[in-house]
């Protein structure tokens, strides 16, 4: 569409500029031109590295101008000359394509319309009536990813989450900020959570394995209609959160596992210190040296059973039992008991979400 938009304003302007003007994309071909049998043809001259220039300039005998609304430019016009007249026309073709490309876009762009609809920047009673003008399918089953890019590489993370899911249709990529990027995903009824991970995980090791950028995804819930998009990513947001906190080396946080890790991020800070006061005597919490602590955890994941975590540990039985005593002693909770080892285990998790959201009095 964008190529008709441009052909019909260089068609108008190619009487008022006595000159060959024109529109390449960024991938060096003339999408729009004054001399119509040149449309179609490729100008290797031109490269991704030139079009990023933010002034004009001058390759065999004409003067370019990049714009476009991406992280880089999208499209350059192009006039013939390399005289300080033709770089005045490029400069006012630029910014009337620029101007008439962002209207078009805003009115008609399907990407834009799931970004404002995901960041809740359309009225409810709004939306519908924007799908129907746009022909978008409403009723499909969709869900939001959050792709958050935690190390800074000079790869386009955006431009190889494009290439992963290439049908514009179905599926909508959307640039949030400088680090995150969401994924609008249309999905088959009856798809499994697993499904969604194992998707999520694609995403994680293509960026990793063949572009060495690291990245975490937070998953979002299924949704069944257009209108709960933005519950969907507002859902992966608080996954991505939650997970900085609770799961530090997982790359992919589904909303539906969160578990007591999403109760627990709910509650009022104020309310997490008066439970960790009521359980454990003053200090006692802190006084746990990291090797206690990481016992308690792996005698955690053996589910409380002594002799498989003193195997796991590489210890002898009693010292694991030594140690065990000496949690009872400083803190009062015996974690061989299924119900001390419950409150000691929630205790933790509300201890990490205080060290990342500090009481303020």
């Amino acid at each position: 569409m964008s190529n008709r938009l441009f052909q019909g304003v260089i068609h108008q302007m190619r009487d008022a500029i006595d000159r060959t003007i024109g529109v390449i994309d960024e991938t060096s071909v003339i999408i729009a031109c004054s001399e119509l049998g040149r449309i179609g043809e490729v100008n290797d001259s031109v490269t991704a590295e030139t079009m990023a220039s933010p002034n004009p300039f001058v390759i065999n005998g004409y003067t370019y101008r990049s714009f476009g609304s991406r992280p880089r430019p999208e499209y350059a016009v192009f006039v013939s000359g390399n005289d300080p007249e033709a770089a005045r026309y490029a400069n006012l073709l630029s910014i009337s394509l620029s101007s008439i490309k962002q209207y078009y876009d805003e009115k008609y762009d399907r990407s834009n319309f799931i970004k404002n609809v995901i960041l809740d920047n359309i009225l409810p009673g709004d939306i519908y009536l924007k799908a129907r003008e746009l022909r978008f399918n409403s009723d499909v089953n969709r869900v939001c990813m959050l792709i958050k890019i935690t190390n800074k590489t000079d790869i386009s993370a955006y431009d190889v989450v494009q290439n992963l899911f290439p049908d514009k249709n179905k599926d909508f990529i959307i640039n949030i900020n400088e680090t995150d990027i969401a994924l609008v995903k249309e999905i088959r009824p009856g798809i499994e959570s697993k499904d969604l991970d194992k998707l999520a995980g694609s995403i994680v090791d293509t960026l990793s394995s063949e572009f060495y950028t690291h990245c975490v995804v937070g998953i979002g819930t299924v949704v069944a209609g257009i209108k709960d998009l933005a519950r969907s990513f507002k859902e992966a947001q608080v996954a991505l959160e939650v997970g900085k906190v609770f799961d530090t080396e997982r790359p992919i946080v589904s909303y539906d596992n969160l578990g007591i890790a999403r109760l627990i991020y709910q509650l009022p800070t104020t309310l997490c210190d008066m439970f960790l006061k009521e359980v454990f005597k003053r200090g006692s919490i802190e006084s746990l040296d990291q090797e206690t602590l990481f016992t308690i955890q792996r005698f955690f994941e053996n589910n409380l059973n002594v002799s498989e975590t003193s195997r796991k540990l590489f210890v002898h039985r009693n010292t694991l039992v030594y140690r065990l005593e000496k949690i009872k002693k400083i803190t009062g909770l015996d974690l061989r008991e299924f119900e001390d080892a419950i409150v000691f285990k929630v205790a933790l998790m509300v201890k990490k979400y205080l060290s990342s959201n500090p009481v303020k009095f």
